[in-house]
């Protein structure tokens, strides 16, 4: 095979150390190959590079294990191109697995030009990353804390959730707190309830009559404490997430032009993605490494399944989220695509039609700086000529058991 990397080297990375193989030039034109083995300590790490550099090592590759990859990654990135590799990519030889064998692998994959780089962003929207990922993380975990409140509620028969549609807001929260302070009486807990919850007086009435105790006051007491912690939490990585993209607020801005995507989504998508389209070639590119597009999985002329990739699942629970929005908006062409796949493709697969169009569309916005241009919603409709469509909707008439005629409208 064709020599494409003169000096590389490929690491095995654990969690106490890692083997590293280097394939250098030899003797008589021969290949000179080395192993050997680091402690993942920082002073490990240091050895690692130190020998890497007096080897003039010019690529490294490692295999993408759990977050033991990032201190090693992030060391020698700086000082050489450094290249983290899909474990998918790099499948070895049955029955012949073993760490030292697997850091040769890696080395002679990328020494030959078999591999290549997963896309790994720059140290600000890493940091940027890090910070919407934990405050995703700490929302879901305040939406189960709510969760469990309801089923404590639901111990002692106190049905508020019934009535009630959020029991994080102002009306629930307060009855919650009266019941945890001793109030009992359904009657006096109903008239807590403020705005239009306040015409349900007699179906609160009734969800609140139950046999709450002090033993459901006090993990209620928790629970709430709970649920305020993780609402404070995310308003402080909120107030950080907004300081730290301040220098991309054109993109933002251009971002929430699309349907379905709010600030917050605009947030997720550019710290996954970040700003810089040219790692990803065209808008398939980024599709396909999101893992919302259709995969290839052909045999003998057979195709067995078009199931996506697992691809950027923080990305891709963004775009769910937006699909789901703008498949509800009106007049946009987002929705007419949602209506027009559902019906013979299911709702799921429709949604994930509708995540690729906007992704394709954030790689657009992104790369021209312009903001989202709607095709409407009756692009579907105008795209073929008038008298295709005016066949096809008769013909669908006639099957039905309809005799049509049609006669062009007169204007006036």
């Amino acid at each position: 095979m064709d020599l494409v990397h003169e000096r590389c080297a490929g690491i095995d990375i654990g969690k106490a150390d890692c083997k590293v193989c280097i394939r250098v030039p030899g003797r008589n034109g021969r290949r000179h190959t080395e192993i050997r083995t680091f402690s993942t300590m920082t002073e490990g790490l240091l050895a690692l590079r130190e020998w890497l550099l007096s080897e003039q090592i010019t690529l490294v590759g490692m295999e993408a294990t759990g977050s033991y990859w990032k201190p090693v990654y992030y060391l020698l990135e700086e000082q050489m191109e450094t290249w983290l590799l899909n474990a998918q990519h790099m499948r070895n030889v049955p029955g012949r697995k073993t760490d030292v064998r697997d850091c040769q692998w890696i080395c002679q994959l990328i020494e030959h030009g078999l591999v290549r780089p997963s896309f790994v962003p720059p140290k600000p929207i890493r940091q940027l990353r890090d910070l919407t990922r934990y405050r995703t993380e700490v929302t879901r975990e305040r939406t189960r804390e709510i969760q469990r409140l309801e089923k404590l509620l639901e111990d002692p028969g106190i049905k508020l959730s019934s009535v009630v549609s959020d029991l994080g807001g102002k009306s629930a929260r307060t009855m919650v707190e009266a019941l945890i302070g001793g109030e009992r009486d359904p009657q006096v807990l109903a008239r807590l309830a403020v705005g239009a919850l306040k015409d349900k007086e007699a179906q609160l009435v009734q969800a609140l009559t139950g046999f709450f105790t002090d033993h459901h006051a006090f993990l209620a007491r928790i629970m709430l404490d709970r649920i305020d912690a993780s609402t404070a939490t995310v308003k402080g990585l909120t107030a950080e997430i907004d300081r730290r993209l301040e220098p991309y607020r054109r993109q933002l801005e251009l971002l929430v032009t699309i349907p379905g995507i709010s600030l917050t989504a605009a947030q997720v998508v550019v710290a996954e993605i970040g700003v810089d389209m040219r790692r990803f070639p065209t808008a398939g590119h980024l599709a396909s490494w999101a893992g919302v597009c259709p995969g290839n999985h052909e045999s003998a002329g057979k195709v067995t399944s078009g199931r996506t990739r697992h691809g950027d699942a923080w990305l891709k629970g963004v775009l769910g989220n937006a699909a789901a929005a703008a498949a509800r908006s009106k007049n946009t062409y987002l929705a007419a695509q949602f209506r027009r796949l559902v019906g013979h493709r299911g709702k799921k697969r429709a949604l994930v039609a509708v995540e690729h169009s906007i992704l394709v569309s954030v790689w657009h916005i992104l790369t021209r700086d312009t903001p989202y241009q709607d095709l409407g919603a009756d692009h579907f409709i105008n795209r073929i000529r008038k008298s295709r469509q005016t066949r096809r909707l008769v013909g669908q008439l006639t099957q039905l058991g309809y005799d049509v005629s049609l006669e062009p409208r007169t204007n006036g």
